[in-house]
């Protein structure tokens, strides 16, 4: 992207934001753990008349910027938190603390946010209104935003609309991805026992498989999605981990699995743990086994406000162009922003930061993973126009 579209206040601050994710992303830390990370929002925003409240939900930062002139509130919000990954990029600023690495860009997302709460809190007088910049801690797990809310971020002032956004490897850099509704899935967990009578591996006929009865679980579950919910309904059914048995000759008599699933519809997510349940302890009575099963829900869908859509669609069309501003594939990853767009109208958007000519496109999660840093200063941009557009 030509640097001649961004402006000159932002294109200033670009080597700061540089800087600010490079150290981030040579001292990751898990989530609730940010310590480190809360200490560099800090200090990299006093100063500047922002009123800074620290230790939400533990390690979790707010600073709120408070404009010339009474309007509405907008919250934006960043994730800190790195992920258990032993880094294999080889970069300059790779990670430092082994076996963590910032592999989902939760470095640069904080680095933006901090360049733009300077940026607004050097353009006060021009700002109707009142800003919220949330750091939140552990997005990766066992997620922040819930806590956060709870400790009050979204009161004092009441906060009107939410914005959230992603460094996306997804998407070439200098592209927004921009869709209205679902734009991320709810992601739940599941844990299967399958439970037979263990014996000799000559002798089946004595005993009850759990591995064949738990084969038999695994192909069963993938029905319900191919076969109970409607072909134009997204869903995933996954079973991630199978463990069970000793030794080559005994049948063993006790599997576990765990899984996970993944939906946008919410009337569907609340259906699926009968449907599992009734194909688990289907399967498992027609093999002479038994069965538990258990369900935990983690994030709920992540469904953007069609008028904050917008709202974020014009912003990047004025920073990037209207060929730039694409309406993106949904994912069915998770998202704790869900919460929040739960609580308030808002956007969540996805800001691309891949470069395959320079091999800054390996996805998310990867040990390879690293992204565009020219990225960040359009993230701000764009976040900039959409924020003075709602607060008008």
């Amino acid at each position: 992207m030509p640097a001649a579209m961004l402006e000159s206040d932002v294109q200033r601050i670009a080597p700061l934001i540089t800087e600010i994710r490079r150290t981030l992303h040579a001292y990751p830390e898990p989530g609730f753990e940010e310590e480190q990370t809360a200490r560099l929002i800090v200090d990299k925003l006093s100063g500047l008349g922002l009123e800074i409240a620290t230790g939400l939900a533990r390690t979790g930062v707010v600073a709120t910027l408070k404009g010339a002139r009474p309007g509405k509130t907008v919250l934006v919000r960043a994730d800190m938190d790195a992920l258990p990954v032993k880094e294999e990029t080889g970069a300059p600023y790779a990670s430092r603390r082994e076996g963590f690495m910032h592999a989902c860009g939760h470095d640069g997302h904080v680095a933006v946010l901090i360049g733009l709460a300077r940026l607004l809190a050097s353009k006060r007088d021009r700002i109707a209104g009142t800003i919220k910049f949330v750091f939140q801690p552990a997005e990766e797990g066992p997620g922040g935003a819930q806590p956060m809310i709870a400790a009050g971020v979204l009161a004092n002032p009441t906060v009107d609309a939410a914005l959230g956004f992603h460094l996306w490897n997804n998407l070439p850099v200098g592209q927004i991805g921009v869709r209205p509704g679902a734009i991320m899935a709810a992601t739940d967990e599941i844990e299967i026992a399958v439970k037979g009578k263990g014996g000799h591996g000559a002798k089946p006929h004595l005993s009850v498989d759990a591995v064949v009865a738990a084969a038999h679980v695994v192909t069963g579950l993938q029905s319900i999605v191919s076969r109970t919910i409607n072909p134009l309904e997204p869903a995933v059914v996954t079973i991630g981990t199978i463990n069970g048995g000793f030794r080559h000759n005994i049948i063993a008599p006790e599997v576990r699995m765990t899984g996970t699933v993944r939906t946008y519809d919410p009337a569907l997510r609340e259906q699926l743990p009968g449907r599992i349940e009734r194909v688990v302890q289907g399967v498992c009575e027609a093999m002479g086994a038994t069965c538990s099963v258990s369900f935990n829900p983690v994030y709920p869908a992540t469904l953007n406000d069609p008028a904050m859509t917008e709202l974020v669609r014009k912003a990047a069309v004025t920073v990037v162009g209207d060929e730039q501003a694409i309406l993106c594939e949904p994912s069915m990853g998770g998202e704790d922003m869900s919460y929040f767009l739960s609580a308030v109208p808002g956007c969540y958007f996805f800001l691309g930061s891949a470069n395959s000519a320079r091999g800054l496109d390996q996805p998310h999660h990867s040990p390879l993973f690293d992204f565009d840093e020219s990225a960040m200063p359009i993230g701000v941009q764009v976040l900039q126009q959409a924020v003075f557009d709602f607060l008008g």
